[in-house]
């Protein structure tokens, strides 16, 4: 009954994205913000990757893991705004369903990647405030590279894990996904075909990529804050803290937002606009806000980019 009741279905080959629902007579002013938004943090994260690659006084762990971060930055807005920004101009909203998959899939590598990421650069500020005399040794050029390595590889593979599963599903019923991008959640929802192995992979995925670096994260900056509350002066209270304000200030926002999206309990009774509010503090502003809350306003950023500009422009 059931192989009868799937052959009489028709089967989806692409879904329609709502984006932010019936806006056509703001089509062209949200266009523009986005476009804004998209060349802000594009130009921004490739300044500091180029500013880390060019200026001698930028190669430290610290500067080197934030060049890795603003890289996964600029190709992860690059995952989700170009097809909004298309879908603006010329009010196709559709997408093919590997289409759909596909950039699930790139937007979970990258994801999971900068969980990993950031995770790595709390334990180099960790080091660097908790370990000060061990830090040159335990943080040097070939454990920087194995970490970075490890983030990127690890936030693939576990990926892929979901990807498999995931491409195996067939699509039928309505093709309407009431959001801006493909996730997972409303693919799965559209698929007529058995889930649960895929929602069980993406249950255990969640966990090593969400919740344990999360934990991690926290535990460190729990050390750090304790360490930093036993230096005698109080300059040297702001200096040390200076060093990962910025930092704590981005993983607070990056996983506030994703938590509230994922893994809060009521995540699922959260309104579809609220939901897509969140979602575009993580998957928009959040690699936005990397050049500016997290590098530009560093002293040693700010006079790397008066050294370059000096160069170019001597005047």
């Amino acid at each position: 009954m059931e192989k009868e009741e799937e052959n009489n279905q028709t089967f989806i080959m692409e879904f329609i994205l709502l984006g932010f629902g019936n806006v056509h007579q703001y089509r062209v002013l949200l266009f523009l913000l986005f476009l804004v938004i998209y060349m802000v943090t594009v130009s921004g994260n490739v300044l500091i990757i180029v500013l880390v690659a060019v200026d001698q006084r930028l190669r430290t762990p610290m500067y080197f893991f934030l060049g890795n971060l603003s890289c996964l930055e600029t190709f992860y807005i690059s995952t989700i705004l170009p097809r909004m920004l298309a879908s603006f101009l010329s009010g196709d909203k559709t997408i093919s369903v590997r289409g759909c998959i596909a950039q699930f899939y790139i937007f979970d590598c990258l994801a999971a990647t900068e969980c990993y990421l950031l995770l790595v650069m709390s334990y180099d500020r960790y080091l660097a405030i908790c370990k000060p005399l061990l830090y040159p040794m335990l943080m040097n050029g070939r454990v920087c590279h194995w970490l970075a390595a490890g983030s990127w590889i690890g936030g693939v593979l576990l990926a892929s894990a979901i990807m498999y599963f995931t491409a195996q599903l067939t699509f039928c019923g309505h093709n309407v996904i009431d959001h801006f991008f493909c996730d997972l959640t409303p693919i799965l929802e559209h698929s007529c075909s058995d889930t649960s192995m895929a929602t069980l992979v993406s249950s255990v995925v969640s966990f090593l990529v969400e919740i344990s670096p999360f934990l991690l994260t926290m535990t460190s900056y729990v050390c750090i804050i304790v360490a930093i509350l036993r230096i005698p002066s109080s300059s040297g209270k702001k200096k040390a803290f200076s060093t990962c304000s910025s930092h704590l200030l981005m993983v607070t926002i990056f996983y506030g937002t994703l938590i509230t999206v994922y893994l809060s309990p009521n995540a699922s009774s959260v309104g579809g606009n609220l939901n897509k509010v969140f979602s575009v503090f993580y998957t928009v502003l959040t690699p936005m806000a990397n050049p500016f809350i997290y590098s530009l306003r560093n002293r040693e950023v700010k006079d790397a980019l008066r050294k370059t500009f000096s160069k170019i422009w001597p005047s």
